[in-house]
């Protein structure tokens, strides 16, 4: 498949046939339990809720003339419900796994443009390129953050990564700001210029008109509507518009990068010929890992994505069925004798990924030929 940095080709070696084993399995699980692999009541009504807990407290602000520190406080209740159905709606829906509906999975995949975000950018970005080539290092754009962090031991060493285990969570608040102002126009302009889309047909025309509009309607409604409506001076609105994209930001980039950024995860390189060693069920074993399986709350909040293996590896089965197939992904990848990464806690996730960044800022040494 084709990427920015040119072809990868996965092995096609599985003389074991793990995944094809795998798959009877699950797919025996929904067929003896007469399931949908889709989402059902449950995950529409955990939605109601976090909609309302995302746009709930801003028609607060707007409409009840309230102390300016509760106001905040509300602010941050609106990045929660941010986060929440960007993991929960947006992320479903634009994996075909919210409902068996397509209508219905378009409208919240949709959810992504009051995110502050692009569905298309996000298909390309996630769908492709970050679930297809996951921590290859020049084609998953996830474990690529510039030149302030290093995620990989592939990325060049810079005398700042040395702090990075100290300044990491301060950054990570960051990433939905970044959406709004700058990350949706440089992806947009790289992906139409490598012609990289989930479409079979794109055009550069409309793709643009869509996220510049979408963004006026964003900053307008974010913005412009409570400097008309409330009594406040333009820089409070602004830090509270700050304090809402900071709380999602730091939630969903910390969810992110605990699955595929801690000391256990590989990130493999493809030969001089483009192939990878292992086949790509097998890939998303080595480069992947679950946290706080057992954790009802993390579940219920994540949208299942403290389950990351069972969705690297189903990303179209709805999270409401993670914690049943996670026992059958486990016992089968033991049984080929494969790897499982797991964290019983987010502490213990978060301890990983810290220890690592920390090891990665540590000035490589040259290897003598």
């Amino acid at each position: 498949m084709k990427t920015p940095k040119g072809k990868i080709r996965f092995s096609r070696k599985d003389h074991r046939q793990f995944f094809s084993t795998l798959n009877k399995r699950v797919n025996n699980y929904f067929k003896e339990n007469n399931l949908r692999k889709t989402g059902n009541w449950r995950l529409y009504a955990k939605s109601i809720v976090l909609l309302a807990l995302f746009i709930a407290p801003y028609v607060l602000i707007l409409s009840l003339g309230l102390n300016q520190w509760i106001k905040l406080g509300l602010c941050f209740l609106t990045g929660l419900g941010m986060a929440g159905i960007g993991m929960n709606v947006m992320h479903e829906g634009n994996h075909g796994a919210f409902s068996h509906i397509p209508w219905v999975n378009k409208l919240s995949g949709g959810v992504m443009y009051i995110l502050a975000g692009s569905v298309f950018n996000w298909k390309v970005q996630h769908n492709i390129l970050h679930h297809s080539f996951t921590n290859i290092q020049g084609h998953d754009e996830d474990i690529e953050a510039g030149t302030v962090l290093r995620f990989s031991n592939h990325t060049k060493w810079r005398r700042l990564h040395k702090y990075q285990h100290l300044y990491f969570i301060f950054l990570y608040g960051l990433m939905t700001l970044r959406w709004v102002i700058t990350t949706d126009f440089i992806q947009l302009k790289r992906y139409l210029k490598l012609k990289l889309s989930y479409k079979k047909k794109t055009s550069e025309v409309r793709e643009w008109i869509v996220l510049i509009l979408s963004k006026f309607g964003y900053l307008s409604l974010w913005i412009v509507l409570p400097m008309l409506v409330l009594n406040l001076a333009w820089w409070k609105i602004l830090i509270g518009f700050f304090v809402m994209h900071y709380t999602a930001g730091l939630i969903l980039s910390v969810v992110f990068q605990l699955a595929h950024v801690t000391q256990d995860m590989a990130t493999p390189l493809p030969s001089e010929t483009g192939t990878m060693k292992n086949t790509w069920a097998v890939h998303q074993l080595f480069t992947t890992g679950n946290f706080s399986p057992k954790s009802h709350i993390i579940n219920w909040f994540t949208g299942g994505l403290n389950h990351q293996i069972e969705h690297h590896i189903f990303p179209y089965i709805s999270h409401i069925h993670y914690s049943k197939i996670a026992r059958i992904v486990k016992e089968t990848a033991r049984e080929f004798d494969l790897p499982y990464h797991e964290f019983k806690t987010f502490a213990s996730a978060f301890k990983s990924h810290y220890n690592h960044l920390k090891a990665l800022g540590k000035k490589p040494i040259p290897v003598e030929i």
